[in-house]
């Protein structure tokens, strides 16, 4: 028979480095542990554990805000945790939440839900909630404060879905106080006044009220890199707490340079992670930006406003 569920796939980064470094025992005992303890926040509230991934729990709930309140609570007291533990031994978590009919199969459960919150586990970022639209749609008087991320492939589906980012961070999110359509937040105190953009000829200059803005392949993208590498929505950068953060979104990366006194910093890889744009450097998108060849924008970040141009590398 066909329940309607919220269905919740909470796993842990990061993994094969602890093993790594504590050798198969231990490591295997720190998962384990880890693990138990997130079946037992969801059970406490109102989910059951359908099963254990190795490093992850796969659970289900009768409605999407106890999935909610459940979640929010992993990522605020493991993010806690985690800055007690050395960095080799830090494992994130990223977490995917979809809500829609799922059908039980002697003790398994499937459905277009669980595929959904599955593939949002794999691509949320470390530390990261993503949830569907009908997750959002079903937390009414409950809603949470969260970013909606746009149109997302999501593999095995012909059609691209909605997906939203939970601000899970404390000074954020509020249960019963936050309305269920949110607008954009405004920063009065922000240092940044707007975003300049160039390729090629063309500038686009966007103010701190109009981000976020994504950097893409199509025209849905306000900042347009027409390169086969770069995907469809590629990028996002948008103004948190008076700092222009850049997340990416993309299939095969973007990379982050920045230049200072010393000269060129190491590149920052990130994967469904962000990073804070400060002074002035290099983006690269679907490359590294040790690839001559990558598509590459240059960024400089000026008093109140920031600034990215088009930069052809040539070596």
């Amino acid at each position: 028979m066909d329940v309607n569920s919220t269905v919740v796939f909470a796993d842990l980064t990061g993994s094969s480095r602890v093993f790594e470094a504590m050798g198969n025992a231990r490591a295997t005992d720190t998962v384990t542990r880890l693990t138990q303890w997130i079946g037992g926040v969801c059970q406490a509230h109102g989910g059951r554990v359908v099963k254990s991934l190795g490093d992850g729990v796969f659970a289900l709930f009768s409605n999407a805000a106890t999935a909610m309140q459940a979640v929010i609570e992993l990522q605020r007291y493991h993010q806690k945790r985690l800055m007690t533990w050395p960095v080799p031994l830090r494992m994130a978590l990223q977490i995917g939440v979809a809500s829609g009919e799922v059908v039980e199969v002697e003790g398994d459960c499937f459905g277009d839900a669980v595929n959904l919150a599955s593939r949002l586990s794999d691509l949320a970022g470390p530390g990261q909630i993503w949830a569907t639209d009908a997750t959002i749609a079903q937390l009414g008087e409950t809603a949470v404060r969260h970013r909606d991320l746009g149109l997302i492939t999501i593999r095995g589906r012909s059609e691209m879905s909605a997906v939203h980012r939970i601000d899970w961070q404390e000074e954020m999110t509020s249960f019963l106080t936050l309305p269920a359509a949110l607008t954009p937040l405004r920063l009065p105190d922000s240092s940044l006044g707007q975003i300049e953009l160039a390729w090629l000829d063309v500038r686009s200059t966007f103010r701190t009220e109009e981000l976020p803005i994504h950097l893409g392949r199509v025209s849905d993208a306000q900042f347009v890199v027409n390169d086969p590498r770069v995907s469809r929505l590629h990028a996002r950068i948008e103004l948190r707490h008076g700092s222009c953060v850049l997340t990416d979104l993309s299939t095969y990366g973007t990379w982050v340079r920045f230049h200072g006194n010393g000269g060129p910093s190491q590149e920052v890889a990130l994967r469904r992670e962000e990073c804070v744009l400060h002074g002035r450097g290099e983006i690269g998108l679907g490359a590294p930006l040790s690839d001559f060849t990558a598509p590459t924008i240059a960024f400089n970040t000026t008093g109140a406003e920031v600034q990215l141009s088009r930069r052809e590398i040539t070596g």
